[in-house]
């Protein structure tokens, strides 16, 4: 996780060419899941580089866009919710600090190997959502 100042296209760009460069540098392509801001697309690349840079990195890429209401996204934002209780409700005065803190928070979460308990079982996605199931 990195904390950043904006979440600008420029910014996107940067993390996700560093996600290619430094963290998977052999692999021939990596999957991305992202949610549907309006910077995260491959267009924000060819603001940031060059052209022919930006077409190399994209060309690694393949991005998965989040359903605006899916229930795996829904564990996301509760992870978010667990991080704003346990680690950023309070004032935490710079940027460094920041960083510090919700890496600590994350190595701790995943040396735990904390999981999200998800209550809505198909059984309850059928009830909730049967106009959409056939009639058998």
């Amino acid at each position: 996780m990195e904390v950043r100042e904006r979440r600008t296209a420029q910014d996107f760009a940067e993390w996700m060419k560093e996600l290619v460069e430094e963290h998977f540098p052999e692999a021939e392509g990596i999957r991305v899941v992202l949610d549907n801001l309006n910077t995260h697309t491959p267009a924000s690349f060819y603001k940031a580089f060059p052209a022919e840079e930006a077409r190399k990195l994209t060309q690694r890429l393949e991005f998965h866009y989040t359903p605006v209401h899916g229930s795996w996204l829904n564990m996301a934002e509760i992870e978010f919710s667990v991080l704003e209780r346990q680690c950023l409700s309070r004032r935490i005065p710079t940027n460094a600090e920041l960083q510090r803190e919700v890496e600590a928070w994350e190595e701790e979460r995943n040396r735990r190997g904390v999981k999200v308990e998800w209550r809505f079982t198909a059984e309850k996605a059928r009830e909730k959502f049967r106009r959409f199931y056939p009639k058998v």
